[in-house]
């Protein structure tokens, strides 16, 4: 092999490693630079996104593997420079497909959106959401999940993406773009991502936040966050029906509405309400979970903690269907306290078997693409 044919056998193996935010080839994203061999030395270049790229380390390893696993290779000297001004904004058109900035989630939108809400909160609705949005991306879906209950935020705690100290990684920016940090699979943001403690063991700053910021926060999370094409985008909703259900229903109408509730009269009377407005502003209500319902016990006794019936109750007031009771779990709460949904790691909990069942149920619904139009080049 030639050392012209050697470089280009190195630029294929380096095009085709993964940036890891981004999920694309570096090829696709022209992040290569000049690629030579000389005297079995490959000389790679890349450019990163920008100064400072969270896998920056991860990039520069596997290009490093990708070029030294071309035959003949025996030394690998890496130039690692950053991307200008003008090739980001390249780069940022071509992620949105050639299209202006926009949101791009609403009608025509071949992604399925599910909107979880609840009528009050202690429901378990973001311990519901974040396991459900893992056992889909588990079935092999491209899944988003937006934190939106703005004030009660507590996606990332759930995901995992909380270290030791209680910090949470920012999504890393290109331009106007960001890229959402990824848990078990699930692209995931927060406002939770962009608060800081004040110092030492303090907590996370509190938002306080009327409806004009509210809505903005909500928008700015479907149009500037880069999720890729997705299969399944799911809203942890906050409880009731007040600023961002109304946001949410303007911005999104065309999105289906997944009510949580328990089994007491106190959750299902008002979970019912949050339907209610939900199709008020167009949106479709799937069906409704029962958290926290009726647990059998070893004897074969069933302890009903928090009664019975009431997500039956809310289903048919919504003349919707009831799409699974979820037992009381204490593997739930706790795998949901590590970070770790119990999906994952306890798959045999009597809760995460009918939270799987659940997700396959909503994954072997058909999206609907009448009137939508689909990306098909002729000739």
């Amino acid at each position: 092999m030639t050392e012209t044919d050697a470089a280009a056998a190195v630029r294929r193996a380096v095009g085709a490693v993964v940036d890891p935010e981004l999920r694309r080839p570096l090829a696709d994203l022209d992040m290569l630079r000049d690629i030579s061999v000389d005297g079995g030395v490959a000389r790679v270049g890349i450019a990163l996104t920008i100064v400072g790229c969270p896998a920056a380390e991860r990039i520069s390893s596997d290009v490093r593997a990708a070029a030294a696993s071309v035959p003949g290779i025996a030394d690998v000297a890496l130039d690692v420079g950053v991307m200008s001004p003008t090739e980001r904004k390249a780069l940022t058109e071509r992620l949105r497909g050639g299209r202006a900035r926009e949101m791009p989630f609403g009608p025509g939108t071949l992604t399925r959106v599910i909107a979880v809400t609840s009528g009050k909160g202690g429901v378990g609705k973001s311990t519901i959401t974040a396991n459900l949005a893992v056992a889909l991306a588990a079935r092999g879906l491209a899944v988003g999940l937006v934190d939106a209950d703005v004030h009660g935020f507590s996606i990332p705690g759930l995901m995992g993406l909380v270290d030791e100290r209680g910090a949470v990684p920012q999504p890393t920016r290109i331009d106007d773009l960001m890229l959402p940090p990824v848990a078990h699979g699930v692209k995931v943001i927060s406002i939770g991502m962009f608060l800081r403690r004040s110092a030492g063991d303090e907590p996370l700053g509190a938002v306080a936040w009327r409806g004009p910021m509210l809505h903005r926060t909500v928008q700015q999370f479907l149009t500037d966050v880069y999720f890729g094409d997705l299969d399944v985008l799911l809203l942890d909703m906050p409880p009731g029906t007040g600023d961002v259900a109304i946001s949410v229903g303007q911005l999104l109408p065309n999105a289906d509405v997944l009510v949580v509730t328990t089994p007491q009269a106190a959750a299902s009377d008002v979970a019912v309400r949050s339907g209610l407005v939900a199709r008020q502003t167009g949106q479709r209500v799937i069906g409704v979970v029962e958290n926290m319902g009726p647990l059998e016990l070893p004897d074969g006794s069933v302890l009903a903690l928090f009664g019975e019936g009431g997500g039956a109750q809310v289903a048919a007031a919504l003349d919707t269907a009831m799409l699974a009771s979820v037992p009381l779990s204490a593997a739930l709460r706790a795998d949901g306290d590590a970070g770790t949904p119990v999906v994952i790691a306890d798959p045999g909990d009597p809760a995460a078997r009918v939270i799987d069942q659940l997700a396959g149920r909503i994954a072997s619904e058909p999206r609907g693409l009448a009137g939508k139009a689909l990306p098909v080049r002729l000739g």
